[in-house]
């Protein structure tokens, strides 16, 4: 039989490093606080995170706006000048201008207008007092089930949506003092 030698396992090189020639840039100021839609929002997040924080803008919205503004999702929010940040909110007011999808907004064919419209910020609470208003007013089943405070997409009652005085039962130890309180009072 012959020997077999062993050989030690070789060093993995490491590869060449490459010079990169690295520009000085110039730190942008960040500002803390952004007022988009008349709604402040913080200037340390990224686009997509910060206009999430609008009532209304949801995470396909803000996506969407982002692409179609043309900018980037990544970028912080505190970065943009003043021109990038008109831009944005012409595109929050009106979405469908400047190609956002139909099916991304918030009241398609909306009941006064019959124009697809994303009602955004403070103006949405309004928006949807009104929408309850009008179901009551018409008493359709929605409208009843808003108006005696139930719920108004099928749920069950049973057992949620259980408030007030009178909830379930009251033990027969306790029934007992109450009558014992009663005839006293006579």
């Amino acid at each position: 039989m012959g020997v077999t030698k062993v050989r030690a396992p070789k060093e993995k090189e490491k590869p060449k490093e490459k010079k990169v020639k690295v520009k000085a840039v110039k730190a942008k100021e960040i500002k803390a606080i952004v007022r988009v839609a008349s709604t402040d929002l913080d200037g340390e997040k990224k686009l997509i995170q910060a206009l999430k924080k609008i009532k209304g803008i949801s995470h396909a919205m803000s996506k969407a706006i982002c692409v179609v503004s043309g900018f980037s999702p990544d970028v912080k929010l505190g970065s943009l000048s003043e021109n990038d940040l008109e831009k944005l909110e012409e595109v929050i007011k009106d979405p469908i201008k400047f190609g956002v999808p139909a099916s991304l907004v918030n009241r398609m064919k909306d009941i006064d207008t019959g124009k697809d419209l994303h009602v955004t910020g403070p103006d949405l609470g309004i928006q949807k007092k009104f929408d309850i208003k009008r179901m009551i007013d018409m008493k359709c089943y929605k409208g009843v089930r808003h108006m005696y405070g139930l719920p108004v997409r099928g749920q069950r009652t049973r057992s949620s949506f259980r408030k007030g005085r009178v909830v379930g039962v009251i033990k027969k130890t306790i029934r007992l003092q109450m009558k014992k309180e009663e005839k006293e009072k006579k």
